[in-house]
């Protein structure tokens, strides 16, 4: 298009083609100029697999979940994650890089300082790439956890609200450094968790407080016209109590009945309980005999010996969590920074997270489920994993994490890793302190890759490099057979069984018979045979699947997105 051109210059056929331009443009929404990534290109000559580090393996619990630590460029590790669990993780919390101009981040192997004029438009490419690819993990019911500081907060806003057009996005603050960093006018004490979730449903779970912390309060409305027995007619009704306890609920009271007294005792020694107030205005319980069933068991008696009567209160130890935390367990400083130096090295990362402002985050973004799977793609510290680790230990959930992390700086090696095996093996602190671990198991991976042009010699290979990517994607790390042409893995639950050589099939198949169970079975094939007819004799649950078409329609369908 000759734009250098006056406009009077330009061709009819020139300025049609220009107004359709400007139609199809954006006209609402965030714009920017999408920068190529060397990590997103190499894909299109490169197909990422996975390799182990079996001297990294660690096994604390034989019959717990097996957690998994992905050292590489996390584009890479989650494009391999779209083919091993598609549509199965739980929680995705991630802490990206901020984009604060001090060199805290590479693109394209150059770090993106304040001085580069497309810093903003970097990052958000960087991050656009990655957040959809993570966006097909997630379950229907999956939540979306990032934390972010002002750098980059409103542009993450618009970046979230286009990729998830359907979910419901919060965003809360989160005071994380209450003494302030100092800037030229402000100083900053807090980031930024945007939560995403579905429209629809509970996903978000409660905050719990400790006994002692409980919200307590007075059952029976007490002031303003609302608070009227008028105001609410079925909201009038006896809770009968016997021996100091709620032992029920009567029905909505007739609109003629008016008791004398806020208690009614009966011949059978219950206790009809009214909400009466002492001046002997009849008002309303907070709820309506309906549904009062369901807070039910946070009510409690309350004995008002002045007047000798019973009233209702309403114990409370569980809340919506709030859209501004500020306890202090959430500073970055003591709970992050020092915390993870008595773990590790000193000063070996720089501003890691609180692990309870993480913990938190994890717990509302899982409302509650004990055995879900949490990944984190921008892994740096292992904060994640930490909190993973720390949840199963309070609660004894056995809940799953999956870090990825690059080695920059020797991240991957020389911090996350560290760190979470002391976690899950013990340590001795930097004051010398024994402290004991907590438990679990971890399979250290790293990013390699074959071949992407589609010949019979790329094909083979994908499949050879193929065996851990199976492995994750069926949970099934204990080997039973290895031949050159079978492997075979399991766990409590199911077997894996891995065919290299189509002639194999029938060995296999004594196998399954001999072992029985419900297997997952993988056949290499040139083309995309199902090789279902093969296994119509075998009566155990076997499912089939033929390798590596099933991996390469992933990564087409990626490279077309």
């Amino acid at each position: 298009m000759p734009q250098k051109l006056p406009l009077q210059n330009w061709s009819k056929e020139q300025l049609i083609d220009e107004i359709a331009r400007l139609r199809r443009r954006k006209k609402y929404g965030l714009v920017w100029e999408d920068k190529l990534e060397d990590v997103v290109e190499q894909c299109k000559t490169e197909l990422p697999v996975l390799k182990e580090v079996k001297n990294k393996a660690i096994t604390k619990d034989k019959n717990g979940p097996v957690n998994i630590l992905i050292e590489g460029d996390n584009y890479h590790a989650l494009s391999v994650l779209n083919y091993t669990h598609k549509g199965k993780i739980d929680v995705i919390y991630i802490d990206p890089p901020y984009n604060t101009g001090a060199k805290d981040w590479k693109y394209n192997n150059d770090y993106v300082d304040i001085n580069d004029g497309y810093r903003h438009s970097k990052w958000l490419s960087m991050m656009k790439a990655r957040l959809l690819l993570s966006k097909n993990l997630l379950k229907k019911t999956g939540v979306l956890i990032c934390t972010i500081d002002h750098s980059e907060q409103e542009r993450l806003g618009l970046l979230i609200e286009e990729l998830f057009p359907s979910k419901k996005i919060t965003c809360v603050t989160i005071v994380h450094n209450p003494a302030g960093i100092q800037g030229d006018n402000f100083s900053y004490t807090h980031e930024y968790a945007y939560f995403v979730y579905p429209q629809t449903g509970r996903s978000i779970g409660y905050q719990v407080r400790n006994e002692g912390d409980e919200d307590i309060r007075n059952f029976r409305d007490v002031t303003g016209a609302d608070s009227l027995r008028t105001a609410g007619a079925n909201c009038f009704y006896p809770v009968l109590v016997k021996d100091d306890k709620i032992i029920g609920f009567g029905p909505v009271s007739p609109s003629d009945f008016h008791p004398k007294s806020i208690n009614i005792k009966r011949k059978d020694g219950v206790i009809e309980v009214y909400p009466v107030d002492p001046q002997g205005v009849e008002r309303k319980w907070r709820f309506a005999r309906q549904t009062v069933e369901a807070i039910s068991e946070e009510l409690v008696v309350k004995c008002i010996k002045t007047r000798n009567v019973f009233d209702i209160v309403r114990v409370k130890n569980w809340f919506n969590y709030k859209t501004v935390w500020t306890d202090s367990k959430y500073s970055a400083n003591n709970h992050g920074t020092q915390l993870l130096n008595k773990i590790i090295k000193s000063g070996s990362f720089s501003y890691p997270k609180s692990l309870h402002a993480v913990v938190d985050c994890i717990l509302a973004g899982s409302h509650e489920k004990k055995d879900g799977v949490i990944l984190d793609f921008f892994a740096g510290s292992g904060t994640t994993g930490h909190a993973v680790l720390n949840l199963n230990k309070e609660d004894g959930g056995n809940r799953r994490f999956i870090l990825c992390t690059n080695n920059e700086n020797n991240i991957a090696s020389d911090v996350c890793y560290p760190r979470v095996a002391n976690i899950i093996k013990g340590y001795k602190s930097a004051e010398g302190e024994d402290i004991a671990g907590l438990g679990g198991n971890l399979k250290y991976f790293r990013t390699a890759f074959v071949g992407a042009e589609p010949n019979d010699k790329n094909k083979e290979a994908l499949t050879k490099q193929a065996t851990e990517m199976l492995c994750i994607r069926e949970d099934t790390f204990e080997p039973v057979k290895d031949t050159a042409n079978i492997k075979i893995f399991k766990n409590s639950k199911q077997y894996t069984g891995i065919i290299f050589d189509e002639a194999s099939i029938s060995a296999l198949k004594k196998e399954i018979t001999k072992i029985g169970g419900i297997w997952s079975v993988y056949i290499f094939s040139l083309s995309d045979d199902t090789f279902d007819d093969e296994f119509e004799d075998v009566k155990q649950k076997v499912t089939i699947a033929p390798i590596p078409e099933a991996i390469l329609r992933v990564y087409r369908r990626l490279s077309k997105t």
